[in-house]
This record gives structure tokens, C-alpha cells and sequence, in this order.
């Protein structure tokens, strides 16, 4: 039988209702009470009814997160940081892919609603830039937080990072070590970052007085097969850049594969740069230079806006460029 709330208040010798403020972890509760009722929760091993709470018009202590992005190493951190939250909270996450290109994604994420108790949704990119998704949730009502939106930031919480501005710091570096030729590697074109650090590498080389060759810019798609296919067509010939920016670390492992195949030393005939600080930047040889992003610190954040019920507010995290063995000063 399943343990009830009315069996924990009766060993722990106070109402259901201390009882349910306890578990919702609200504020002014005795420290000795909230201590009698905790112990009694953990010897009776009660877990509350998300149903139950649901229907009694109580919050579900329970969230999604809506993510669509090929690099598994993304998707772990951004997992890590929304789960991690959660456990502190006394939340349960239901983590939910999509594609967000296809044109059931509203449907989707509406079924999602449907089905299950929530108390709200985390919409990772590029759901987050998903126009009819918004306005649908917004309409409905249903509370929700956006990781990196690139339009609309009055609609909802969000938190971000600058990626104008880190793309800008690492064409900076590049160029600081004596590189007038670089390459780039555009991510996935439904991604708004994409052509935000798009953005930040045109503007550096403007800045440093360097024409911007659209011959040196390629598409990729976020994963590590388009990283490999643009290195290898910008490193086939003798004219090859002398660095190359791409916009995530799986595409710059991707990059660097094909500089081996080449047969090239990395860094001394050409530096390879990437973007995340993913485990795949330390885990290839040369280690990846990189911008860290913080993927678990923006989920996390995003987690405790969205149970904190943090209106429309916009956190700003910082990035950080991480210097490693895959450039080196020429």
C-alpha cells in the first residue's frame, strides 16, 4: 500500500497541512518540526502522488525539458544542469527530444502538456526561438523559461550567454597569434547562436582590419561528420587557411580529423579552435583551444527561474575562453 500524507503527519505529530509545507519546502516552519517530519517521510518512505498534488491544484513538483541538438555532449549538460537543480528542489525533470523542424513539434510539445502533471517547461535551442510553440504555451498560460533565445526576450525568463562576443574573443586570439587567414564553420543553420558567432568572427576580423573571404566560411551542422566534410574542403589545397574557427567542438574535432588525414601537424601548419568546452575538447589530440559555455550552469539557472517563478526575468552568464594545445603563437 502506498504510504499517505495522512500516515506521515500522524508519526510526526503535526497537521497534513505542516506536513505538505515541509515537502514544498516553504519558509517559516520550525526547525524541529520541519526535522520530526522529515524524519518521518524518510522511515515511512514516502514519495508524494504527482497525481495527486495535480488534482488538488497543488504544484506537480514536476518539469520538462524540450531539447534538439546532435551533440550528445550538449545534451548530457544540459540534462546534468536542469536535473541538478531539480534534486534540490525536490523536483522530478521529464526530458522530451524533438525535432524542431518538423511541423508536429507544437503538437509535440502540447501532448507533452497534455499527458503529464508540469508546472512548466525549459525550452533549450532552438525550441526556444520556436515561434508557434511560445505562443501557444503563452496563450495556455503554461509557465515557461528559454535557454539562449535570439528574438521575443520580453515573452518570457530566459537565460543566456553572449555569443556575439565570445566568437569575437576567440577570432581575437586567433588573430593575436599572427593569423590573417581563418576559416569558419557555421553550426546548425536553425540555430540562432549559429549566426550570432557567425557574427562575432566577422566582426573581429573587420575590427583587426581583415577582409572577410566568404570562400573561408562554411556550412556545418553542429556534428562532428559536417566538421570533418568543411575541414576537408578548406585544407585540400595548398591555399588553406592558417586557422580555422569552428562553432562547436564537435565540429572542430570533426576539423581536426581531417587535418590528420591530411597529413598536417596541428598546430604548426594549422590551429584549430572550437566552442563549448565540451569533454570531447580534452578528450582529442591536440586538446581543443575553446570557448567554455556554461551549458549546466544556463540549465540550472533556467531550472530555478522556472520553479522560483521568476516573471520575466533575463540572466546574463559569462563565457570564458579556454587556451589549449590546438593553437599556438606563429
Amino acid at each position: 500500500m502506498r504510504t499517505t500524507i495522512k500516515q506521515v503527519s500522524a508519526v510526526a505529530g503535526v497537521s497534513v497541512t505542516t506536513v505538505s509545507r515541509v515537502l514544498n519546502k516553504e519558509p517559516y516552519v520550525k526547525a524541529d518540526t520541519r526535522r520530526k517530519v522529515e524524519a518521518a517521510v524518510a522511515a515511512l518512505n514516502f514519495r508524494p502522488s504527482t497525481a495527486a498534488r495535480a488534482l488538488a491544484g497543488q504544484r506537480a513538483h514536476q518539469i520538462a525539458l524540450i531539447y534538439n541538438n546532435p551533440s550528445p555532449y550538449y545534451i548530457y549538460n544540459i540534462q546534468a544542469g536542469a536535473r541538478a537543480h531539480c534534486l534540490e528542489r525536490g523536483f522530478r525533470v521529464i526530458f522530451q527530444e524533438c525535432d524542431a523542424a518538423a511541423p508536429e513539434l507544437l503538437e509535440d510539445v502540447l501532448g507533452l502538456i497534455e499527458e503529464t502533471h508540469l508546472d512548466g517547461l525549459i525550452l533549450s535551442p532552438p525550441v526556444s526561438d520556436a515561434r508557434d510553440v511560445i505562443a501557444e504555451l503563452t496563450r495556455r498560460g503554461v509557465p515557461f523559461v528559454r535557454i539562449a533565445p535570439g528574438r521575443d526576450l520580453s515573452v518570457s525568463p530566459f537565460v543566456h550567454m553572449d555569443d556575439i562576443a565570445a566568437a569575437e574573443q576567440m577570432t581575437d586570439h586567433l588573430v593575436s597569434l599572427g593569423h590573417r587567414d581563418i576559416g569558419f564553420v557555421i553550426g546548425h543553420p536553425d540555430h540562432v547562436a549559429s549566426a550570432q558567432r557567425l557574427k562575432g568572427y566577422r566582426r573581429s576580423l573587420r575590427r583587426h582590419g581583415i577582409a572577410v573571404d566568404p570562400d573561408r566560411v562554411v556550412q556545418g551542422s553542429f556534428d562532428f561528420p559536417s566538421g570533418q566534410k568543411a575541414g576537408r574542403a578548406m585544407l585540400s589545397g595548398a591555399d588553406r587557411p592558417s586557422a580555422i574557427f569552428a562553432s562547436n567542438d564537435d565540429m572542430a574535432a570533426g576539423v581536426l580529423a581531417a587535418a590528420h588525414e591530411h597529413g598536417l601537424s596541428v598546430p604548426d601548419d594549422v590551429a584549430i579552435a572550437g566552442f563549448d568546452d565540451s569533454d570531447l575538447a580534452r578528450a582529442v589530440w591536440p586538446s581543443l583551444t575553446t570557448i567554455r559555455q556554461p551549458v549546466r550552469e544556463l540549465a540550472h539557472a533556467a531550472a530555478k527561474l522556472l520553479i522560483d517563478k521568476g516573471g520575466h526575468t533575463g540572466q546574463l552568464l559569462r563565457h570564458e575562453l579556454i587556451i589549449r594545445g590546438s593553437t599556438q603563437k606563429r
